[in-house]
């Protein structure tokens, strides 16, 4: 089968396409035919061995385990003898990070890391949701609370949590500002955002302007800097950042709550934990995936640096197996 490879931590010249052997399923394991997978922020930081914890996690030389990708969509090929859930034939999607194996034709997972994808998805779709979905839904509503008639803030909402973030956050009829680059104006006002913010002209910590709740994937100032932009017993939440800063967050903030009221919050992401919340807005018609390009593993370079970019909207997907 065909895979996409990396032997040694570096930039996405690493990233080779090769045959290598098609995987055989255990007793507990399900083989899948990849139809579609994306790409997360993940994929890059285990590429670059960078931070330092990637290396830990998949080898402090040399990865450990050489394909990437974790957000699949595809095709049941066959079970093991222990796997009750699930058929050959199933059309199914998760994200299998931890053991990852993603960027190739075929993959081995086990039964508890899928579920079933609804017939009016595509296997586009599908891959676009996991780590993104949930982030956006454990973000919002675990951690941010997030109640009708309140300000929402999302920095970093033209990617794929935000997009995903602002759909959901629809459903609880609050006011939504959106932070990115004016490239991603169109997307975000098509997912709901109210209110837009450039952040190279405007830097939305300095404005004078509160709000209730603040999804961060960026998480590039230090923590005080956000202070300034919640309400009394606001929350802010963080998805994303150095670990340096992820640390100085959470030592924080028992002093920052008890002295201000105000809440600091980082999201712990449970894989696949609200897929099936998802599902029932996709189906019906309440959320849809926002896919930047159609992608091949022949070009999986090109995706990698366009998403290293940052400039892409939405979700990067590979497309692996043709399918009808």
């Amino acid at each position: 089968m065909k895979a996409v490879l990396y032997h040694k931590y570096g930039n996405t010249d690493e990233l080779k396409l090769q045959d290598i052997e098609k995987p055989v399923p255990g007793d507990n394991q399900i083989l899948i035919k990849v139809y579609a997978v994306s790409i997360n922020d993940w994929d890059l930081g285990l590429l670059n061995g960078t931070p330092f914890v990637n290396r830990i996690i998949n080898g402090l030389i040399k990865p450990k385990q050489k394909i990437l990708g974790s957000d699949i969509a595809g095709v049941i090929e066959s079970t093991g003898n222990n796997v009750k859930r699930y058929k050959a034939g199933d059309e199914v999607f998760g994200d299998i990070s931890g053991q990852w194996g993603g960027f190739a034709e075929y993959v081995c997972t086990e039964e508890n890391s899928i579920c079933l994808k609804p017939e009016s998805m595509s296997f586009e779709e599908a891959a676009a949701i996991p780590q993104a979905g949930m982030l956006a839904v454990q973000g919002l509503i675990d951690k941010g609370c997030i109640t009708h008639g309140q300000k929402v803030l999302i920095n970093g909402a033209g990617g794929g949590v935000g997009t995903f973030a602002a759909q959901i956050a629809k459903q609880y009829g609050v006011e939504l500002t959106g932070v990115d680059v004016s490239d991603k104006f169109d997307i975000m006002r098509e997912v709901g955002f109210h209110y837009i913010i450039d952040y190279t002209k405007e830097d939305f910590t300095k404005n004078g302007l509160k709000y209730d709740v603040i999804i961060d994937n960026k998480f590039n100032r230090f923590i005080t800097h956000y202070l300034h932009s919640l309400k009394k017993n606001g929350i802010y939440v963080i998805l994303g950042g150095s670990l340096f800063r992820l640390f100085t967050a959470l030592l924080l903030s028992p002093l920052i709550k008890l002295f201000s009221g105000k809440q600091i919050k980082i999201v712990d992401l449970k894989p696949n934990k609200d897929l099936d919340y998802i599902k029932k807005l996709f189906e019906s018609g309440k959320m849809k995936p926002i896919i930047d390009g159609h992608f091949s593993l022949k070009k999986i370079q090109k995706a990698f640096k366009h998403y290293k970019d940052g400039d892409f909207k939405g979700k990067l997907v590979i497309s692996v197996n043709s399918h009808k």
